[in-house]
Parts: C-alpha cells; sequence; structure tokens
C-alpha cells in the first residue's frame, strides 16, 4: 500500500481520470473482439480517433482556460463555422493559397474574439450572455454568407484536417517519421523527469524514491511506444495524422503559459479570487480579455481543421462543440467555480468522451443512447466534484484514488489547487 501511495501520490486528479480512461479502453477493446483482437487498439482506428476528436480537444484547451478564469464560452462552434465558411469563401473566390486561408481564419477568429471580449472584460457583461449571443450571431452569419450550401474546399488545404507525416528514409515496414517523433517523445519525458528529481535533490527537497520514478517512466515509455508502433504500421500511406502534430503542439505550449508564465498565474488567481487578484495587482480585465480573445482564435482553428477533415464548410458545422468541449474540460477536472483545472487534465476528460463516443459506435449503439451516457457521465463528474468538495473530500478524480501520498518533489504549482478542508467548531 505504501507503493501505491509513491506511486500516486502526486497529481491524483489526473491520475484518476488515466485510469478511467484505461478501463475504457479495455472494456471496448474487449467488447468488440476480444483483448487481441479488438477494435479500438488498431491503426485505423486510433487515426480515425485522432482524426474525429482533434478539434474538439483543441477547443478543450482554450476553453479550460476560460473556465479557470471563472467564465464560460458558449459560442465557439458558432464561431468554428463561421470562420470555416469564410475561409472556404475566400478561397474559392478570392483564390487566394492555402495557407493564407489559415491566416484568414486566423485573424478573423481574433477579431471576433476581441469584440467579445471587450463585452465580457471592459462593458461587464456576463460571458454567458456574450458567447449566447455570439452563438445566435455567428450561427446566422455563416448560413447568410454560405447561404445554407457546402463550400468546398482546395486538396492543399485539406492537409491540416486528413494530412499524415511523409515516410522519410529507407523501407523499414514502419513510417520512420513517426517512429522517430515517438523514441524523441519517450526521451523528452525520461530526461524532463530526471532532471526535475535531480534539481528536486540538490535544492535539499523530498523526492520520491528513485523505483518509483523508475517505474512510472517505465509505464509512460510503454505507453508511448505502443502507440507509436500502432500509428507507424496503419495502412499504406497512413501514418500519425496531421492534426494530432497540431493538437500535441498545442499542449505542449499552452501547458507551459499555463503552469509555467506569469499569464497563466493571473487566469488562476482571477478565476481563484477575483478580487484578492485584484488586490494583489492583477490586471483581471485584462485577463479577461485574453482568455476570450485566445478561445474564439482557438475556435478558428478548430473550425479550419473541420473543414478540412471534411473536405468543404457547410451550414451545419459546428452545432454541439461547445458543449464537448465543456464536457472535456468538466470531466478533466475543472471546477464549476472557476481556479481549478489543467491542460492536460482537460485533454484526458476529452479522451475519456472521445473512447466513450467510438467505442458506442463499434458496439453499434444508436445515436440516442450515446446521448444519454454521455450527459449522464459529464453529470456524474459534476456531481461527485461539487458534493466532494463540500465535504472537505477530493473532488472527482481525487475521489476515485484518494489522495494518500505526499507531494510532489516540485512542490505545488499553479496548475494544481490546493486541496480544500473544513473547519470544524469543537
Amino acid at each position: 500500500m505504501n507503493a501505491i501511495k509513491q506511486l500516486f501520490g502526486g497529481n491524483t486528479r489526473q491520475f484518476g481520470m488515466i485510469f478511467a480512461l484505461i478501463a475504457l479502453i479495455l472494456f471496448f477493446q474487449v467488447k468488440t473482439g476480444g483483448l487481441v483482437n479488438g477494435l479500438i487498439l488498431t491503426p485505423e482506428n486510433l487515426i480515425n480517433l485522432v482524426n474525429g476528436y482533434s478539434y474538439i480537444l483543441v477547443l478543450a484547451i482554450g476553453m479550460v482556460l476560460v473556465i479557470i478564469a471563472g467564465h464560460i464560452d458558449l459560442s465557439v462552434g458558432s464561431i468554428a463555422a463561421f470562420v470555416g465558411i469564410v475561409v472556404a469563401l475566400t478561397m474559392r473566390d478570392w483564390g487566394i493559397p492555402w495557407y493564407m486561408g489559415v491566416v484568414v481564419g486566423l485573424v478573423l477568429g481574433a477579431l471576433i474574439g476581441a469584440w467579445q471580449g471587450f463585452f465580457v472584460a471592459y462593458v461587464g457583461i456576463p460571458a454567458f450572455i456574450v458567447t449566447l449571443a455570439g452563438m445566435l450571431l455567428f450561427r446566422g452569419a455563416n448560413q447568410f454568407f454560405g447561404k445554407s450550401l457546402t463550400v468546398p474546399v482546395p486538396v492543399d488545404f485539406q492537409f491540416i484536417g486528413t494530412g499524415y507525416l511523409p515516410e522519410i528514409g529507407p523501407s523499414t515496414g514502419y513510417n520512420n517519421l513517426t517512429v522517430l517523433i515517438g523514441l524523441l517523445a519517450v526521451v523528452a519525458i525520461v530526461w524532463g523527469e530526471m532532471h526535475s528529481r535531480n534539481k528536486a535533490v540538490r535544492l535539499g527537497a523530498v523526492v520520491k524514491p528513485l523505483w518509483v520514478t523508475i517505474f512510472k517512466l517505465v509505464l509512460i515509455s510503454a505507453v508511448i511506444l505502443y502507440a507509436t508502433y500502432l500509428f507507424a504500421t496503419g495502412r499504406p500511406g497512413t501514418s500519425f495524422p496531421v492534426p494530432g502534430i497540431i493538437l500535441g503542439v498545442l499542449i505542449l505550449v499552452y501547458g507551459f503559459v499555463a503552469s509555467r508564465t506569469t499569464i497563466g498565474r493571473h487566469i488562476y488567481a482571477v478565476g481563484g479570487n477575483r478580487h484578492a487578484a485584484a488586490l494583489s495587482g492583477v490586471k483581471s480585465k485584462r485577463t479577461d480579455f485574453l482568455v476570450m480573445l485566445n478561445m474564439a482564435v482557438l475556435s478558428g482553428l478548430a473550425g479550419m481543421m473541420f473543414i478540412a477533415r471534411s473536405n468543404a464548410s457547410g451550414a451545419y458545422d459546428g452545432v454541439g462543440w461547445e458543449l464537448d468541449a465543456i464536457a472535456a474540460v468538466f470531466i478533466g477536472g475543472a471546477a464549476v467555480t472557476g481556479g481549478v483545472g489543467t491542460v492536460v487534465g482537460s485533454m484526458i476528460g476529452g479522451l475519456v468522451m472521445a473512447v466513450l463516443n467510438n467505442g458506442l459506435q463499434l458496439l453499434g449503439i444508436g445515436s440516442d443512447l450515446t446521448q444519454i451516457i454521455k450527459g449522464l457521465v459529464l453529470l456524474a463528474a459534476v456531481v461527485l466534484d461539487v458534493y466532494n468538495k463540500s465535504q472537505g473530500k477530493p473532488s472527482f478524480i481525487g475521489f476515485m484514488t484518494k489522495r494518500l501520498g505526499r507531494k510532489d518533489e516540485s512542490g505545488l504549482s499553479t496548475a494544481e489547487p490546493l486541496k480544500e478542508t473544513v473547519s470544524t467548531q469543537a
């Protein structure tokens, strides 16, 4: 038991969700043909999973920052659809190259985000109302400019939604570039973990036993290498998808911004206690403006990734995307009151929803029951989070694993909320 405490005594919020994700994968793997012959862990299904859900995870990255800051954004699906139709029309009617289309989409998203951020931050209108209006406004604008028609996009543009890493080097039976990226990821994780451990030792901090670190690194490396093997051995012409590369870069960038930069600390401070943050010198209005601006830019990117995958922009793109993004964030451990959440946790929550949706489809479950199950999962996550916090216990993910061990050797970071306690009177 002590070994388990030491192994999982870090950020148990994320560990608990990882356990849930693994359990879902194993369950659907067995139910779809057995542990060896199941349909979940196949190259084709994993590629479809990444291609089909990357744009939702991109939205979740922006949404977690919005929710940490104490807001909500209901307009992301409509903004994605509007940016998608504008980009498709400009490339078709103006003949601009695909990369300029991407620039147009990002700039348009930034303008929309500045518009909504102004009303939220400087006019003082609640983000719920502003983005609800934006949801209606930009949905109508999508249908107005597109005349409710489907507008195709160029083949070159489709690369950001359906492209794969190219073949390089000699023929080995694997996609060499995918293998190389997988190996580099393992090396980077091992180096980063050992570097942090050695730094903590030099500073005299209490660290976990070496075997715990090694065992954790072996598990993580095994998962990465197995996924690399699956992506590198798919059908000819496929490899790790380009949408997955885009998502991976965003996770690294936003994970660093949220946990290691001043603006990241300000977002947590504003969401945790806005008045205390203001007294500490945090410019809450600027923080609110930036999170809304960023959310719209990522919405535009998600919309472009989707139309690139669909080969066209349509009138009903983006419907319900905001609900999937919000669900991913809350299932990933964010608090409904703000101030709590991580980018990695939101990605894990999004993967839980993606695997759940994918597994139910493979089992032939209808869309009606799928929506019911997803709704129940989201409700259960929020109910357990609220209940356990009201009782002074760990939140939803902490409830699944209990907080048994000591803190990380790196100590408490801004990305990990303080454990709440409830005072009692004698």
